[in-house]
Order: C-alpha cells, then sequence, then structure tokens
C-alpha cells in the first residue's frame, strides 16, 4: 500500500463517536471520512439521555466551538448524592468544592448526535450515510466507531443478569440540579436532573424488565418510588423502553490498521455513567496521536496509543463492573461495608474530591 498523509481515514459508524472522532481530526489538520449504514441522522432518534461529565464539556467545546456546545439543551449537575438502601451511609459530591462550574451535564443523545451532524456538515467532512463499509478497505487506518461486541477470545465479557429502564419523571419539587444515584440489592437507580424533570435508569433483573417497563403509569411510578425511597416524591413518569446490560470489553482496541472507539471498544453497565465520557477520552488521545502521522496505520503509533489509554480505560472499566457487583446484593457484611466506604467518602474530602476528579476527567486527573 502507498503510503499517503493527506489519505483519509476511514470512519466505520456515524454515531457520535465517530463524528466526535472526524471532528477531532479535523481539528489537527488530518483528513477522514465517515460511512455509516444507517441513514444519515438516524442518530439524532437516539432517546437515551447522556450524562456528561465536566471534562467531557472541556473536550466537546473543543471540537464543536463554545457556542454550539452552549446552544445544546442541557441541565447542570451541581451535586451528586450517592446512597444505598438497607443501611446507613451517603456522600455528596458538589461541584463547587471541585471549583467547577458543574460535575457534568445531563442531555438527550439525540441532541448531541444532531450538533455534532451539523459540526460535520460546516466542516466539509465526507459522509457517505445507507453504505457499508468494505470488508477489506484499502485505508491506511480504518476505524470502526459502531456495533455491539460479540463475545471472542479479545473479549472481557460479564452478564449481570440486568437490563436498564429509562424514562423521564416529574417530582413535587424542583431538582436544583441534584443527581441521584441510589443502590439496591438488585441494581442501581439513578434520577438524573434533565430540564424540568428527571430522566431515570432503573435497573432490574433481566428476566423481570418486559413486565416492568410494561406496567401502567401508577403501578410503574409506585415501584419507582418504593426502590428509590422518600428523598424525592415523584408524581408522574413517561413512556419506558428497555436495555440490556452488560461488560463487554476489548482488550486490544487496535489491530492491523484498524482501531475500536465507543461502543465498539467497550460497553460498560451504566452505573456511573462512564460509558460515553471514556469513549471521547479515547477519541481526543486517538485524534492527538495520529496528528503529523506520515502513516497513521503503523504498527507502532496504534500500540503508542493503546499503551497511552490503558491505564484510563483499565481503571474506569474496573470502577464500573466493581460498583455494580459490590452494590447489587444484599449479603450483610457487604451491606455494611458499602456503609462505611460512603461515610469515609463523606468525612474525608480528599477521597471525595479524588473520585470526582477521576469520574470527571479520568485516571489522569492528578
Amino acid at each position: 500500500m502507498k503510503l499517503a498523509s493527506n489519505e483519509p481515514i476511514l470512519i466505520s459508524g456515524g454515531g457520535p463517536a465517530g463524528m466526535a472522532l472526524a471532528l477531532a481530526l479535523h481539528r489537527g489538520g488530518v483528513a477522514s471520512r465517515i460511512v455509516d449504514a444507517r441513514p444519515r441522522g438516524a442518530a439524532q432518534r437516539d432517546p437515551r439521555i447522556l450524562a456528561l461529565a465536566h471534562g467531557s464539556r472541556l473536550i466537546l467545546e473543543s471540537i464543536l466551538g463554545l457556542d454550539a456546545w452552549k446552544n445544546i439543551p442541557q441541565t447542570p449537575i451541581s451535586t451528586i448524592h450517592v446512597s444505598h438502601q438497607g443501611g446507613l451511609g451517603r456522600t455528596l459530591i458538589r461541584a463547587a468544592e471541585e471549583n467547577v462550574p458543574a460535575l457534568g451535564y445531563v442531555l438527550a443523545a439525540g441532541d448531541l448526535a444532531g450538533a455534532l451532524d451539523a459540526a460535520l456538515g460546516a466542516a466539509g467532512i465526507p459522509f457517505a450515510d445507507s453504505t457499508r463499509a468494505p470488508e477489506a478497505p484499502d485505508a491506511l487506518l480504518t476505524v470502526h466507531a459502531e456495533g455491539r461486541i460479540e463475545a471472542a477470545d479479545n473479549v472481557r465479557a460479564r452478564d449481570y443478569g440486568q437490563h436498564a429502564v429509562i424514562c423521564a419523571a416529574q417530582a413535587a419539587t424542583p431538582h436544583g440540579g441534584i443527581a441521584w444515584e441510589r443502590f439496591t440489592p438488585v441494581g442501581p437507580v439513578a434520577l438524573l436532573p434533565c430540564n424540568a424533570a428527571y430522566a431515570v435508569v432503573l435497573t432490574c433483573p433481566a428476566a423481570a424488565s418486559e413486565n416492568i417497563a410494561a406496567l401502567d403509569d401508577a403501578d410503574f411510578l409506585a415501584l419507582l418510588q418504593q426502590r428509590f425511597g422518600p428523598r424525592v416524591t415523584l408524581t408522574g413518569v413517561g413512556p419506558r423502553a428497555a436495555f440490556p446490560l452488560g461488560l463487554r470489553v476489548r482488550h486490544q482496541p487496535v489491530g492491523a490498521r484498524q482501531v475500536w472507539i465507543g461502543n465498539a471498544a467497550q460497553t460498560l453497565h451504566p452505573v456511573a455513567g462512564q460509558g460515553f465520557n471514556l469513549a471521547l477520552r479515547d477519541i481526543m488521545e486517538l485524534a492527538d496521536t495520529l496528528t503529523a502521522a506520515s502513516d497513521p496505520g503503523a504498527a507502532a503509533l496504534l500500540a503508542r496509543y493503546a499503551a497511552r489509554r490503558r491505564l484510563d480505560r483499565a481503571g474506569t472499566v474496573g470502577l464500573t463492573d466493581t460498583l455494580v457487583r459490590l452494590f447489587s446484593n444484599a449479603i450483610p457484611p457487604l451491606l455494611h461495608a458499602r456503609g462505611a466506604g460512603l461515610l469515609a467518602l463523606d468525612l474525608f474530602p480528599f477521597a471525595r474530591s479524588f473520585l470526582a476528579r477521576r469520574m470527571m476527567f479520568g485516571a489522569r486527573s492528578w
């Protein structure tokens, strides 16, 4: 293959991860083109809600532009309240203590996709929709930015036996920018401030998810209130959708002239909302690595990228996996240990700040 530094990098997948990478590369003067099997704009119909960390906001401001980021409807998170059902202990993480305007921002995945797509058009980045990437692309580098990871030798997999039921919920009082993470023996419940309401992520046993999602509004509201507890009085809920949850992580996110990012590299449980935040950190590191590279698919270059991302990937995956397995059970010794851990976070500001900055900026936050 003849090397040419101006040959576009092929990005397979036109979702938020693929579009963000194309824009990050464009910022560094690196040409790319997107190929997506879906019609253009399909990502804008994604019903999911994203919780983006402050560090992710900085990344998106840099690749979208400050005005474009501000024009995305978003709700700042000023405080995160973490507790667990069945025992004492809770902790509060506050933006003011970390000297940031917000710990994170809640926004619709479809709105973010729309802003990214508009920026692609303004930058003139080629986007071939309704087109499958060739099986053996003749490109210096192919980046896989879409698709579910199937279990294989190169993949770490874990089935949590859980589904997430998502919806919007109204409350009796304003949310005040507080995000709630409540751990229960059957899985976490998250209430994220979203516009004037809450975005709800209710995890439940996989076998029960279909019936739970199909409950009428009154019965679902009663179940949600019972699972969450009395700290917030919920008054109404919207339509529900359910998604399976599991862990899928490629041990090696690079191959022969190939890189995997986003959900094609790792799919995480939504607890602590780390999935897309990790993807954005991967994307920025990859874009920085490829800037000014004469051969963007060189094995040594890709190995350097993988090495730079190893600590953050392993740490984020480990944190998410540990939280799910440690908090989603009713074993008495663990119940007391969880309460003691939450109490310790509340009593020791350094430990609380370490966790906050780790979630905002990744493993390199210190």
